[in-house]
């Protein structure tokens, strides 16, 4: 796998963008935990709500991915920290899956370096649902 590869475009809500840069500003001091968010946030296409498309992950959506490593299917909730319930499949955009998923749109595929430096690949095969 290429991690030199350039990523996908990614599209994030002024709103979601606002918010999630605070977010990463405020856990920066935690290493790896908002480098790759930071990163992702950086790269980024900044819309206003109204214009993000139905097909884009944002805040709270619900995502239905492929781990493109073992060839499972995930349905996830994108959550800030304080929402996230495994359990209940409610993941933090600070966890490297939840930063990947973030703007990503229907039929993406992203690559990133996991915190015990492996590689994983995920590709987003729907959003089931997208707050509004």
């Amino acid at each position: 796998m290429n991690l030199h590869a350039t990523p996908p475009p990614i599209t994030i809500s002024d709103k979601d963008h606002e918010r999630l840069t605070n977010l990463a500003l405020a856990v920066d001091h935690i290493p790896g935990v908002g480098d790759y968010l930071t990163r992702e946030l950086s790269r980024a296409t900044i819309l206003p709500q109204d214009a993000i498309g139905p097909d884009v992950v944002t805040m709270y959506s619900q995502v239905e991915y492929r781990d493109n490593s073992s060839g499972e299917t995930h349905t996830v909730t994108l959550v800030y920290p304080g929402d996230q319930d495994i359990a209940a499949w409610k993941v933090s955009v600070l966890t490297p899956v939840g930063a990947a998923l973030i703007g990503l749109s229907e039929g993406q595929t992203i690559e990133w370096e996991t915190r015990s430096g492996g590689n994983k690949k995920l590709t987003v095969l729907q959003i089931l649902r997208q707050p509004r």
